[in-house]
């Protein structure tokens, strides 16, 4: 924009004694026609190749006509190509020293005519335009070697830096990445610890205010949070708690594995799952970077113990089944027993005479009586099982089994049922104490044999065969 007022003030001062006012305003014209086509591709089309050759060419013509107008821009000539250079682009630097020099060669040749008329060194315009146009040919010439060296050496600069660029980049994308995931874990725990063994440090990911901390490897075996959520650890379970959330630890038991877990329970809020999650590692496996979480279990556990429960629990009378006897009798079969333990079998008489005569509504109503005298008379000395249809037996702790036998019979004597008045159940058992040279299976073989013996004096008592019933 200043070119023609530059020009008109080297006019006034005499600079240039063969240019005129008007001149200086067509160069000003030209100039602010050229530049508004030029903002204009460069608001429409910013990144098009044809912008930037739209302004070197403009540029070109904007000093063919200087030379017209007689404007010496000898050295100006060569500005054009050297701007082209920061463009990093081969292809607009050779553009830029072709345009340059075709309009360099006939902007010399109009030309010719006036410069040699004007010097005394010249006998002939075409002697004037070959020294002119060898000059500006062997100074193109080497502006084309050095141009085309500093856009190669550009280039690579450029290069570097972009792929560098890029590398930092990625390497962002990558930890906004992680943070967005450290963040979402953040939401599903209740606490969210982030260790960084690189720097030692931890920082909860769970605060509004996210600093990090540093952990005294030498002097420190636990975080910080974990010093807190201590207090609240069951006194049974400290220890444990303490062995496994110890920090020295850690890296250790967490190398080459994805995480590891235990559960506690905390005083407050019920049962708790701690886990090390492993974030980054090294080539050996060893955790550079863990998440140290701490979730609720309390609900799921009971879920877990509910199922557990069920399926242990005969469904009719809500005893323990037959699979919950086996793994309880399988607890003994190393011989490990106690003194005072004594097997109960019991079985429903006359089951078979109720289940023909009433219906197996009545039959069920016997069982379902069955279990409620073996609770009431067992329940503080162990556990009662149904093992089969109208067969129960009992793991129970006593030094006095006779005693629990008759209260069992007594409590079936009381029983009263809508289907049926009368329950009798035939009990039998074995202690160890008496039979301590026994396994715990031939003590159960021996419970059954005494139920049977009272079984057999039942039906004699009451007349009936019992092949019948």
């Amino acid at each position: 924009m200043i070119t023609g007022p530059a020009i008109a003030i080297g006019v006034k001062l005499g600079i240039f004694p063969y240019i005129s006012y008007n001149t200086c305003f067509l160069i000003s014209l030209l100039v602010i026609i050229l530049s508004a086509i030029h903002l204009f591709l460069l608001t429409w089309i910013p990144k098009a190749v044809f912008t930037s050759l739209f302004a070197i060419t403009a540029l070109d013509i904007l000093l063919v006509y200087m030379d017209f107008a007689h404007v010496r821009v000898y050295m100006t000539w060569f500005l054009v190509p050297l701007l082209s250079i920061p463009l990093c682009s081969k292809g607009i630097y050779f553009y830029a020293l072709s345009i340059n020099y075709i309009l360099m060669f006939c902007s010399a040749w109009v030309n010719a005519p006036y410069y040699s008329s004007k010097s005394y060194s010249f006998d002939t315009e075409l002697s004037y335009f070959l020294d002119v146009f060898c000059g500006f040919t062997i100074e193109n010439i080497i502006m084309a070697g050095a141009g085309y060296l500093s856009v190669k050496i550009a280039l690579r600069h450029y290069e570097a830096l972009f792929n560098q660029q890029e590398l930092i980049r990625a390497k962002e994308n990558s930890e906004n990445e992680k943070m967005n995931i450290l963040n979402s874990m953040a939401e599903i725990y209740d606490k969210v610890n982030l260790i960084d063994f690189n720097d030692s440090s931890e920082m909860s990911l769970r605060d509004d205010e996210q600093v990090k901390h540093f952990i005294d490897m030498k002097k420190q075996t636990h975080t910080l949070m974990n010093q807190r959520i201590k207090n609240q650890i069951m006194p049974d379970q400290l220890e444990s708690f303490l062995n496994f959330t110890n920090i020295r630890t850690v890296r250790n038991r967490l190398t080459n594995k994805k995480i590891i877990s235990a559960d506690f329970i905390d005083a407050v809020s019920g049962w708790i799952r701690a886990s090390y999650i492993t974030v980054d590692k090294d080539i050996f496996g060893v955790p550079d970077i863990v998440i140290y979480t701490i979730r609720n279990v309390d609900d799921e556990k009971k879920r877990e113990e509910n199922l557990i429960r069920l399926s242990m629990t005969d469904e009719m009378t809500r005893l323990f089944n037959r699979r919950c006897y086996d793994e309880d009798l399988n607890k003994y079969k190393d011989g490990n027993i106690e003194e005072d333990l004594v097997i109960f079998s019991i079985d429903v008489n006359a089951l078979k005479k109720v289940n023909d005569t009433i219906g197996h509504m009545g039959g069920d109503e016997l069982i379902k009586g069955a279990a409620d005298c073996l609770s009431l008379s067992i329940r503080e000395f162990g556990r009662n099982y149904r093992t089969g249809g109208d067969e129960f037996m009992a793991i129970v702790h006593t030094l006095d089994p006779e005693k629990i036998r008759e209260q069992i019979i007594k409590k079936a004597s009381e029983w009263h049922g809508i289907y049926s008045d009368e329950l009798s159940l035939s009990v039998g058992y074995a202690t160890y104490k008496d039979h301590k040279d026994t396994s715990i299976f031939e003590l159960e073989r021996l419970a059954d044999v005494d139920m049977y013996s009272e079984k057999r004096k039942y039906y004699k008592s009451k007349g009936i065969d019992r092949r019948s019933h």
